[in-house]
């Protein structure tokens, strides 16, 4: 894959909008929303959306509303609210203004009365079984409610009683007049309020009914003069009635237009099940690194322009597809090779003991923080008598043009000496235990005067000043690529070794890493601190390999 991503023209939507704009449509105004509903954590579908409406605002020198989409006051809590603001920050967006739909609950409960005294909506007291039964389907056509010719006076009557807590839950909705023959089965005649007795978010027990998307959604956009609504195709049938709204309640016309949703291999998008794999433990909780949400992947490592740069490649399109993992892991990689700090930590530790280095004596040794940017200075780590190499650099009988460490052989410790291995130590069992070696004193990195030339380079870490640390790989959370399309229960693809938990020595200098920090394990991969590391007890989670080498278990 190339390393840069080559010029794009324009998408569907900005041609759309650059037409407004050289037509002077809204006056030349650009100005789009992001309307997450807080009943759950953001995930990385959002992010495109989030990516294409702040992106077009930027472009075009207008602005983006953040607006809480929270009808729903059984699902929706704060916690998201806070949830979704702090990610959107992280990934560098900035709203106009912060909205929410409970802001318009008052105006909306008038247009309600308004589409009521034009006889465009009536109170139906049939049951939801009632309601689907009349509706029809695809192929007939639905039939009259027997309330729907209810006087404007008695529906309006109603409505109040419905506003002021008379009826029970479930026994009457408000719903759209529209065309029960419709083709479109969202015209049906759609339910636009309904009674629901729960305690909202921010405004309480003001209300007992509320609006339903359909009803709150192009209205708010009219209200807050959003001249693009952009969302994704499953809402391409619900146009017809985001403009019948704005029509027949002679508001502001604002537009909706849609774009092909992200779909992500080996993962799920949908918010319900997301919260299944929390609620049933299958997960740590909505930000474990495992997870396609945001905050997943920012305590996995991943980084905000890593992010950005995948939604960019990607691009907008009018067909929904499926997104390999592997092209966000290339644009992860790509970011963490220029940015992260290599360091030194070994996973399945074989003990070396330097027989002719001074016992006590520990050697400083420089290392380059980052090869790929010089700014980033060096740091020095202590060489030292017993060392830990990885168990995989050592081979008793190796087969030609092996370069690592075997018998008679010679490697180079980087940023440290030659070493050659001159005795293999096995217990009782035959089982290597121990390596003694030599070092060539005159071969230090950076002032080597040896004159010896050596193909291999092996990471290690000085016994006695490295620390312990549990480190977390991840492999795929599913065990095929679209669980989603699957029969069954998705749960049933679950990848059972999604995650495998390992211990390690690493070099003192993490000793105080933080999440914000990013590391390269040489050899090993990409990894960073885990929100709940701490000096008594490191924790790292490894964000992806060196180059694309995931599998899952069959």
């Amino acid at each position: 894959m190339s390393e840069t991503v080559k010029e794009k023209g324009l998408n569907f939507i900005e041609e759309i909008i650059e037409g407004d704009i050289k037509s002077g449509k809204h006056n030349g105004r650009l100005l789009t929303r992001f309307p997450p509903e807080p009943n759950g954590y953001l995930h990385i579908g959002h992010a495109k959306s989030i990516c294409l409406n702040f992106g077009l605002a930027e472009k075009y020198n207008g602005g983006t509303n953040l607006r809480f989409d929270d009808t729903n006051p059984v699902t929706e809590d704060t916690e998201y609210v806070d949830a979704i603001k702090h990610d959107l920050k992280w990934l560098g967006f900035n709203w106009v203004n912060e909205m929410y739909a409970s802001d318009y609950f008052d105006q909306l409960f008038k247009y309600a009365k308004k589409l009521i005294s034009k006889g465009l909506a009536y109170v139906d007291d049939s049951s939801a079984a009632e309601m689907a039964e009349l509706k029809g389907t695809p192929t007939q056509e639905g039939k009259p409610s027997p309330y729907r010719d209810r006087t404007v006076e008695e529906n309006l009557s109603l409505f109040e009683g419905m506003a002021n807590g008379d009826f029970e839950e479930g026994s009457r909705a408000l719903r759209a007049k529209i065309d029960m023959s419709s083709n479109n089965m969202l015209m049906r005649d759609p339910i636009i309020y309904r009674i629901k007795y729960a305690n909202h978010h921010r405004t309480g027990n003001k209300w007992c009914i509320y609006p339903m998307y359909d009803f709150a959604h192009g209205q708010s956009d009219s209200l807050e003069g959003i001249t693009h609504s952009i969302c994704t195709l499953e809402f391409v049938a619900h146009r017809e009635l985001y403009d019948w709204f704005i029509e027949k309640l002679e508001i502001f016309p604002s537009k909706q237009y849609e774009f092909a949703r992200l779909n992500l291999t080996y993962t799920v998008m949908s918010k319900r099940k997301l919260l299944q794999l929390v609620n049933e433990n299958i997960v740590e909780g909505w930000d474990d690194p495992r997870m396609p949400t945001i905050s997943g992947m920012r305590r996995r490592g991943y980084t905000p322009k890593s992010i950005v740069d995948f939604c960019d490649r990607i691009g907008i399109q009018k067909r929904d597809n499926l997104i390999d993992v592997s092209l966000l892991e290339f644009f992860v990689r790509e970011e963490l090779n220029k940015t992260s700090t290599r360091v030194m930590a070994v996973f399945n530790p074989l003990k070396v003991v330097i027989t002719n280095f001074e016992e006590g004596h520990l050697e400083p040794c420089t290392m380059d923080n980052n090869p790929e940017d010089p700014e980033s200075g060096s740091r020095i780590i202590n060489f030292g008598k017993e060392i830990y190499i990885e168990r995989d650099d050592f081979m008793e009988n190796p087969p030609n043009k092996y370069f690592r460490l075997s018998p008679g052989k010679m490697v180079r410790l980087k940023g440290a000496y030659i070493i050659q291995c001159e005795e293999v130590i096995k217990d009782e069992a035959g089982e290597i235990i121990e390596l003694r070696c030599t070092y060539v004193p005159t071969s230090k990195s950076g002032k080597d005067e040896s004159g010896l030339k050596v193909k291999g380079v092996l990471h290690w870490v000085t016994i006695s000043e490295s620390l312990e640390a549990e480190v977390r790989i991840y492999d795929r959370l599913f065990k095929v690529e679209d669980p989603s399309s699957q029969d069954g229960d998705f749960k049933e693809f679950i990848n059972e070794d999604s995650l495998t938990i390992v211990k390690a020595f690493v070099e003192p200098s993490l000793a105080n890493a933080t999440a914000e920090d990013k590391f390269q394990f040489i050899r090993n991969g990409y990894f960073v601190p885990d929100l709940n590391s701490s000096r008594e007890k490191l924790v790292f989670n490894k964000t992806v390999g060196l180059k694309e080498g995931f599998k899952v278990s069959k």
